[in-house]
């Protein structure tokens, strides 16, 4: 296992000062590994006693990893050498992790964009399995692609149930329809560890593991980094990670994860996700922002944010105030930020397993799906951009100016939050937006491609502070995909889940500019000009 270490100054060092004797005082690490559900508070009680699986995940999915290794190599001996994902959330960001950092070819398929799913079919499909993964059985954009690529597997003259591959809880819907049919593998996870802790569960092992990585190196190091979590002792680094995010006064409550370094391919992502779903609730709660070690952020010593780098065990890191450093292997790593996640909810006095707003979205993209309404009307047109938005938009009569009017609703604790609703494989250029925005606004940025984001931080949107504005993106598609035997296209579903998450958040009462992209390319481009401009502009201001 690699060396765990940290390090810490400013804030974060003083909230280990202030937590850490009590931490300790009061058995936190010790008790969480013996499964005490009484931790979080009596409101917590019942969810925690279900939930706390987690902490023994690295030893109970021992006995998945023969298996999978044997299905591996029955596939490839039937020419099946390319393995997609279809799931979201929990279900699909830590397999991206963990294969990205092997070195391991996965396709993670987590969008209801129509080229985007169009051009996973298109890749080489007489090669490919699929793993469905939907902890409930019942999320809808995974039943949506297992539906497309089963027809797609039969269209081919390919036999469908031998190239489908699920994992869910057992006695989920999806678990005995996938054994009624036949499908080619059903493995269960254990039902008592949450979607965003289950990246040492059968839901981050069964698809890395098909993918070609060493899974079983993956527990081992895990194990290890258990032991040095189940310690209550002030060197504890779980302890340690957890009294920073959550202790610091008062509370900084964005937190950057810079990856600086460290060698693990996409880990923020995943964190983000753990730490924006597990406590952003009640009206509190600590949002990550996902950058790089030079992001405006890093640097602009505002008071209300944290800096986490990621580095590597043998780098030799100077800190910034109010910065913390972690180290450590992949595994070692998902272990320690699951368990500081845990610490963190203890202190902020809530319960980190709970998501009670991500479903609100959801039912208000079913209702659009269902009634089918027009479209809201465009404020105006700009080039290849639709304009929508509410009141605050004002005068604005260019796309740039309801930007900028979307800018100036941000409070001096706020933060702006970026939404692209299309394709996150063929557009990965258009993140490169959130530096820009982050220099032009002041303010922390979040960057999220939906409508993955809304099994994320989409809870922290709704259940965290009330101080977030919203830029939604939506894109046009040239061709659109119709969803076997279901009465909407992936077209309409996306666009559904777009509209609905805006709907919400209004009716939290935030600001949501809604930008349509008429033409993809040539919207993204203007786009794109339009945030280079005004940060182009805000470097002139405050060079004069």
């Amino acid at each position: 296992m690699s060396t765990l270490s940290y390090d810490a100054t400013g804030a974060a060092r003083k909230a280990l000062e202030q937590h850490l004797p009590a931490l300790v005082e009061d058995r936190v690490a010790t008790r969480i590994f013996a499964k005490d559900h009484t931790l979080w508070g009596p409101d917590a009680e019942a969810e925690s006693a279900i939930r706390l699986g987690w902490v023994e995940a690295p030893t109970v999915s021992r006995p998945l990893v023969d298996g999978i290794l044997e299905l591996r190599d029955a596939l490839k001996a039937e020419g099946v050498t390319r393995i997609v994902l279809c799931g979201m959330g929990g279900s699909s960001l830590a397999p991206e992790v963990i294969a990205g950092t092997a070195g391991v070819e996965l396709t993670v398929l987590d969008s209801t964009d129509p080229e985007q799913v169009g051009a996973a079919l298109a890749d080489r499909l007489t090669e490919t399995a699929i793993v469905v993964s939907s902890k409930s059985g019942s999320t809808l954009e995974t039943d949506s692609q297992r539906r497309i690529f089963e027809h797609a597997f039969t269209e081919a003259g390919l036999d469908a149930k031998s190239r489908i591959i699920v994992v869910t809880d057992p006695g989920s819907p999806l678990d005995k329809a996938s054994r009624d049919a036949g499908y080619r593998a059903v493995f269960n996870a254990d039902p008592n560890v949450g979607g965003r802790y289950s990246a040492l569960t059968a839901f981050g092992l069964v698809p890395s593991g098909l993918a070609g990585v060493d899974i079983a190196a993956l527990l081992d190091e895990a194990e290890e980094a258990a032991e040095i979590l189940n310690e209550d002792a002030p060197e504890n680094i779980g302890l340690v990670l957890g009294a920073a995010l959550g202790g610091t006064s008062p509370l900084r409550n964005k937190v950057v994860i810079a990856e600086d370094g460290s060698g693990i391919v996409g880990f923020a992502d995943w964190a983000e996700q753990l730490i924006a779903e597990s406590t952003g609730k009640s009206g509190t709660g600590i949002l990550p922002v996902v950058a790089g070690p030079d992001a405006p952020e890093v640097t602009s010593g505002a008071e209300d944010i944290l800096v986490v780098r990621l580095v590597s065990t043998d780098a030799d890191v100077e800190l910034g105030e109010n910065e913390v450093a972690i180290a450590g292997g992949l595994a070692s790593q998902m272990m320690v930020w699951e368990f500081a996640t845990a610490v963190a909810g203890r202190l902020l006095g809530i319960n980190p397993f709970d998501q009670p707003d991500v479903e609100a979205a959801k039912v208000a993209a079913r209702g659009l799906l269902d009634a089918q309404p027009e479209p809201t009307p465009a404020r105006f047109t700009d080039g290849a951009i639709e304009v929508r938005g509410g009141e605050w938009l004002g005068g604005a009569a260019t796309a740039a100016d309801a930007v900028s009017a979307l800018l100036a609703q941000l409070d001096d604790d706020g933060y702006l939050s970026v939404q692209a609703y299309f394709d996150r494989l063929a557009y990965a250029q258009f993140e490169g937006v959130r530096d820009e925005l982050a220099a032009v606004s002041g303010r922390p940025v979040t960057f999220g491609w939906g409508p993955r984001f809304l099994h994320s931080t989409g809870q922290f949107h709704k259940g965290g502070p009330a101080i977030g504005v919203f830029l939604q993106v939506t894109a046009a598609s040239a061709m659109d995909l119709a969803i076997p035997e279901r009465p909407f296209t992936f077209g309409e579903l996306i666009a559904a889940q777009a509209a609905g998450d805006a709907q919400v958040l209004s009716e939290h009462g935030r600001p949501v500019l809604r930008l349509h992209l008429t033409d993809r390319a040539a919207g993204v481009a203007q786009l794109q000009e339009i945030v280079s401009s005004l940060a182009s502009n805000a470097a002139s201001a405050t060079e004069s």
